[in-house]
């Protein structure tokens, strides 16, 4: 069971928006999602249009006249996926927890003390430091902090960090984190400019998946409910979806049986100059059986000022390694491709198109169409 808090103290980036459909986007690769609102705002619990007498503040106060245990205020959101509630007297737990010992661990050990069949537990934190987001630092081992493209959204985040750095040093608690970019706005160079400034910031604690700014995502928060269910098309669901999809496979990569890895593990670790003859021979070993076929695309758009090309032969992803390269208007990337059928997109300025030149296409699970190309 992954247990992650979504955290920043800046309002309006997207934190709420990202816990609701993240984990409506896990529920729908039938992961079983359990969101806790841990925002005394409640925006999570609204949003989905959640009514209940009693909330997380009841599993965690001493002083509630009604006591409850973490499974009782359990509430279905739909298929895999509940929500444990909040509501807006949470917010004097602070107050009662100031000098209790052990107070930062009181999630913790409600999480631990509770029998929960899940696969991911998502925590919404507020906008805030205070002790309500160190309760959901310490129940965690990794937070996702969404971030805006912008200058004030990547200095604050320093505080943040800093607090995370404070229950390591404190309560001897590791914590990871992952910066998700959200809300991101292609039509403006101003937005791939600080983009690029996140990705030399924080470097490999990045999320591959962008979430683009999409009407959608609002509009289903005032339908009381997740993009999942309110538009299965936009741009939004996509997002989200491609999040979920990142996480399962770090996930996939590390279910590896513990008696294979035990299996394979040496009785004393070779040296590095061992690993790199053995990798060596590998390579001269396999390499020759792999047949790769070179193919280029290209995309004519002289008026564009950055074109990628995603598709299943690299994740999907729009980074400096799918990044086309541009001459006199021709944007071209080459790829090596092993033999098979392959779905791509370009991604002109932030514009998810098909290739023009490609009369080939696919429906996606979205139901929209997909170049494909056959090797």
């Amino acid at each position: 069971m992954r247990i992650i808090a979504i955290a920043n103290q800046k309002g309006g980036c997207g934190k709420t928006t990202t816990a609701v459909n993240l984990a409506a986007a896990l529920a729908s690769n039938k992961k079983k999602v359990l969101l806790i609102d841990l925002d005394p705002q409640s925006h999570a619990t609204f949003g989905l249009n959640i009514k209940t007498d009693t909330s997380i503040y009841n599993v965690l106060s001493k002083l509630t006249h009604k006591k409850a245990k973490l499974q009782d205020i359990i509430k279905p959101v739909g298929v895999n996926f509940d929500i444990a509630p909040s509501s807006i007297v949470l917010s004097a737990l602070e107050q009662e927890l100031s000098g209790e010992i052990g107070r930062e661990a009181r999630l913790f050990d409600t999480i631990q003390g509770t029998k929960l069949n899940y696969d991911y537990v998502l925590i919404d934190c507020p906008p805030n430091l205070g002790l309500l987001t160190i309760n959901a630092m310490r129940a965690t081992d990794e937070v996702i902090i969404p971030v805006e493209a912008s200058r004030f959204a990547i200095e604050g985040l320093g505080q943040l960090l800093d607090i995370i750095n404070l229950v390591r040093d404190r309560l001897s608690h590791y914590v990871d984190y992952r910066v998700l970019v959200t809300n991101f706005d292609s039509r403006l160079q101003h937005s791939f400019t600080m983009l690029d400034k996140i990705k030399k910031t924080f470097k490999n604690q990045m999320f591959s998946t962008i979430i683009h700014v999409n009407v959608k995502l609002k509009e289903a928060q005032n339908e009381g409910t997740h993009i999942f269910n309110y538009d299965k098309y936009c741009r939004g669901t996509k997002d989200y979806y491609s999040l979920s999809r990142e996480m399962i496979t770090v996930d996939d990569k590390s279910a590896e049986p513990a008696e294979a890895i035990t299996a394979k593990a040496p009785s004393k670790e070779p040296k590095p100059e061992t690993l790199a003859k053995r990798m060596e021979a590998i390579l001269k070993e396999e390499l020759p059986r792999i047949k790769l076929n070179e193919v280029t695309l290209t995309l004519k758009a002289p008026g564009a000022s950055r074109v990628y090309v995603a598709g299943d032969f690299n994740g999907w992803k729009t980074d400096d390694t799918t990044l086309m390269e541009q001459d006199n208007g021709v944007w071209t990337k080459r790829i090596s491709l092993t033999p098979g059928s392959y779905r791509y997109k370009f991604v002109k300025d932030g514009e998810w198109i098909e290739d023009p030149s490609n009369p080939k296409v696919a429906t996606n699970p979205y139901g929209q169409k997909d170049s494909l190309i056959e090797v």
